[in-house]
């Protein structure tokens, strides 16, 4: 894969409906970032009819502060449910091929990439920067090979969960069900033994919480355990976890199981906003249900380098914050 530039200022962000006013976007351009990466739900297409889809990205790009952004700022993109192309779908999603074709061009990825051809999903990664600067951006597919969600009943939602604000799915029962598939696994695990100083993976879905019974990770509980187990396996430092499709913003923490702290960083959305924010009880922190965008910070001038993530508002006022040295997320740089 290519080398990029350097990165020291990555800003993420998810949810963004191409019909409502995304004043955030404001914000987010003053930042004059090096990188933006939009987590999924970019659109909200929600239809099987491709010409109506075309018209809600082609909405989207009229929108004069994406202008802005594309044109100041390197973007990248995954999909999510709404942008793949309806609420909640997975692999029987019958326009997931025009749809591919669709999001693709519509965030200008390169006609000979493989993410146009790929069977099992539009994956990717990037990396940037080099030597001992180098931020290596891994962007699942948990949308093309995803099998059925396991829905609990209706009266259950109804009475034992609503309340609780918890959403109608459990997780799997399945000891192998996985969102990837094979050889996206096959592929991720790769992956993650690719040298460099910190690996960003940006989930369309929340990783680490469990569990809120909306989408997530959770319900497939082997993808997140093999992931973690592979973090320990490959003895891979520097991971923190991004995340979209929420509607509200938060910071996670895990320390079971790991031989450092991972983190997830929450941003969603960019225009959507959910009141009823769900459990979770590796947050730390407050959380929020306004608008919001993520952002990395890391300053590889010192020795060790210090990285600061922030969840900022509309305003691009910070609200929520984590500061950590490169360090604290890189015990295998200590053994010899």
């Amino acid at each position: 894969m290519p080398v990029e530039a350097m990165a020291q200022k990555i800003l993420f962000g998810s949810c963004s409906h191409q019909d409502k006013a995304m004043p955030i976007l404001k914000a987010i351009n003053r930042e004059q970032a090096d990188l933006f990466i939009f987590l999924g739900d970019n659109i909200y297409g929600d239809t099987i009819n491709m010409t109506d889809m075309a018209q809600k990205y082609q909405r989207l790009g009229n929108n004069s502060d994406i202008q802005t952004l594309r044109k100041t700022t390197p973007t990248i993109a995954i999909w999510d449910d709404h942008d793949f192309g309806e609420n909640d779908a997975g692999i029987e999603y019958e326009e997931k091929e025009s749809s591919r074709k669709l999001m693709l061009d519509f965030w200008q990825e390169p006609k000979d990439s493989p993410r146009y051809s790929r069977k099992d999903g539009i994956y990717t990664s990037y990396m940037y920067g080099k030597a001992e600067q180098k931020v290596h951006v891994i962007l699942p597919d948990l949308r093309w090979n995803r099998p059925a969600l396991n829905s609990v009943s209706m009266i259950d939602y109804q009475f034992k969960r609503k309340a609780k604000n918890m959403g109608p799915y459990s997780p799997s029962e399945s000891k192998t069900a996985s969102m990837l598939g094979e050889t996206q696994w096959q592929w991720l695990e790769s992956e993650l033994q690719k040298p460099a100083k910190i690996k960003l993976i940006g989930s369309s879905l929340q990783l680490l919480p469990e569990f809120t019974g909306w989408e997530s990770w959770a319900n497939f509980p082997h993808d997140r355990n093999r992931l973690l187990a592979l973090i320990k396996k490959y003895r891979v430092n520097g991971v923190i976890i991004i995340s979209g499709d929420t509607h509200w913003g938060e910071m996670s923490k895990v320390t079971t199981d790991l031989d450092y702290p991972l983190w997830e960083v929450t941003s969603s959305g960019l225009t959507e906003e959910w009141k009823d924010v769900s459990p979770n009880k590796h947050r730390v922190g407050s959380f929020t249900n306004k608008v919001n965008y993520g952002e990395l910070l890391i300053d590889w001038q010192q020795s060790d380098a210090n990285i600061k993530l922030s969840l900022k508002d509309v305003d691009g006022k910070v609200f929520s914050q984590q500061n950590m040295r490169l360090s604290s997320i890189s015990p295998y740089d200590k053994v010899k």
